[in-house]
């Protein structure tokens, strides 16, 4: 009985702290609250132009985990969510982890507005026809997946996240570790 109740006490302190146990994460990483560990799938194709024209591939980014954002100036919980991923982006300079935020069928100049007032040193990828969101099929925005080195969609974030408070760092920090490049 005794060592049933400590069990309990140890799940509902997880639960109340907000992270839940990626079972089947490699290295057994907490996952913070609101990142859903999903069935993995191979990542849709992904090639876009940044913002100042320069060609982005996921197929070129094998080897890193990558953290891929959909994102559009309208939407108020992107608006909110910018600034702290901003922050994240500062943080991970150096680290083995791939940005692909992508902007989601908007123009240059109000993307460039957008990112000028709350994430100036975001480059944002530009799906400008909106194609590429549809392959991704993101159920509204934000939308964020976090792909594998080989490829594969392992989570998914909906809606906006603190990215930048020590949970997620350190959830990221422990995948970009897994990193092969």
């Amino acid at each position: 009985m005794k060592k049933m109740c400590n069990t309990f006490s140890i799940i509902c302190c997880m639960l109340i702290s907000g992270f839940v146990w990626a079972e089947d994460s490699p290295s057994a990483l907490l996952v913070p609250k609101g990142i859903l560990s999903i069935a993995a799938y191979p990542a849709p194709p992904l090639e876009l132009n940044d913002i100042d024209g320069n060609p982005f591939s996921l197929e070129q980014e094998k080897g890193r985990w990558i953290f891929v954002h959909f994102w559009a100036s309208w939407c108020g919980p992107c608006r909110r969510e910018m600034p702290a991923i901003q922050n994240m982006v500062e943080k991970f300079k150096k680290l083995p982890l791939t940005f692909a935020i992508v902007n989601t069928a908007e123009d240059e100049d109000t993307v460039f507005t957008f990112l000028g007032l709350l994430a100036p040193d975001i480059v944002s990828l530009m799906d400008l026809d909106g194609q590429v969101t549809e392959a991704w099929k993101p159920r509204g925005l934000p939308s964020t997946y976090l792909v594998d080195p080989a490829g594969v969609v392992r989570y998914q974030a909906l809606g906006g996240r603190p990215w930048d408070e020590d949970g997620y760092l350190q959830f990221l920090m422990g995948l970009s570790a897994q990193s092969t490049r």
